[in-house]
């Protein structure tokens, strides 16, 4: 199988969830991490924001095959107690099913109103494009969602055999190069005047191009997945006069997604003019896992 978006995992994408293979009442990804939810049945290929979304980005067949449904027309909007009687028996929002024959099937959930290029019995070679990543159907973020199942039964293309708890070595899977397993990570970082909304970051719209020297406060917001509890955000703000500020924030539970934010009001005489550079780094156990750097010049 290839990647069913056409994006750069780690950079311009992320994996948000993983299959869930624990067969009991409690959730685990194939590495037995906590990326997954209780009977989550594919993996969800996530952009990092709705501005990202509404730019277009494709999704592709994983393999070839022959089309066997579709479903377009809903919707792109967060599901809520509002839309739950609309989504109800549509829980995929827009979609494909794509028959790869002897019982292999993928199906692609949650694509953008619309965007659906292909029709019934349809022959898909690998990485044609079905149509973009949406926000329809049962999501609280733009992603894709890839199920894969053989004669009905759903499989995980990272571990076919079943989970893989604390195994580095390599083992048999669906990819035909197989995305890296990330276990948590940051997925955005900005500049802005206040500390912004979760709704603008996920959004894609609270960085502040606008700041200056005269701006009332300097705060640095990162945003992330997969957090653990005992995780720590640590945020920091260096100008051309040295260290703005540095701050950390622990985790008190686990987040599917979160962010955090710190900053400063703007000193007497405004804010010294020149490039500044923020850091978020995100901590598990005393080691960084991930870091995004972010640059402003100030005028």
């Amino acid at each position: 199988m290839a990647l069913p978006i056409d994006c750069t995992l780690g950079e311009s994408c992320y994996i948000q969830q993983y299959v869930d293979d624990d067969p009991g009442p409690g959730a685990g990804d194939y590495r037995c991490g906590p990326l997954s939810y209780d009977g989550h049945k594919g993996t969800d290929f996530a952009l990092p924001d709705l501005a990202t979304m509404r730019r277009g980005v494709n999704v592709l067949a994983a393999a070839p095959g022959v089309v066997r449904g579709f479903r377009d027309g809903m919707a792109d909007r967060l599901a809520s107690s509002e839309t739950a009687g609309e989504i109800a028996g549509r829980e995929c929002g827009n979609g494909v099913l794509i028959d790869h024959g002897d019982g292999w099937e993928t199906q692609y959930c949650h694509m953008k109103a619309g965007s659906i290029r292909v029709t019934t019995g349809q022959t898909i070679a690998t990485g044609e494009v079905l149509g973009q990543v949406g926000l329809s159907g049962q999501t609280q973020f733009p992603h894709v969602h890839l199920s894969v199942r053989h004669d009905g039964a759903v499989i995980d293309p990272f571990a076919p055999e079943g989970a893989r708890c604390g195994d580095d070595t390599p083992a048999r899977d669906l990819w035909t190069e197989t995305p890296a397993y990330e276990p948590g990570g940051l997925i955005a970082a900005g500049f802005a005047a206040n500390v912004p909304s979760f709704q603008a970051v996920k959004a894609g719209t609270a960085a502040d191009p606008t700041l200056n020297s005269q701006s009332p406060a300097l705060v640095l917001y990162g945003y992330a997945y997969g957090g653990r509890q005992g995780d720590v955000l640590e945020i920091t703000i260096n100008g051309p006069k040295g260290e703005v500020i540095s701050h950390s924030d622990g985790l008190e539970g686990a987040k599917a997604q979160l962010f955090r934010a710190a900053g400063k009001r703007q000193p007497p005489g405004g804010w010294p003019r020149g490039r500044y550079i923020g850091i978020v780094r995100m901590l598990r156990g005393g080691e960084e896992i991930d870091s995004v750097r972010v640059t402003l010049a100030l005028d």
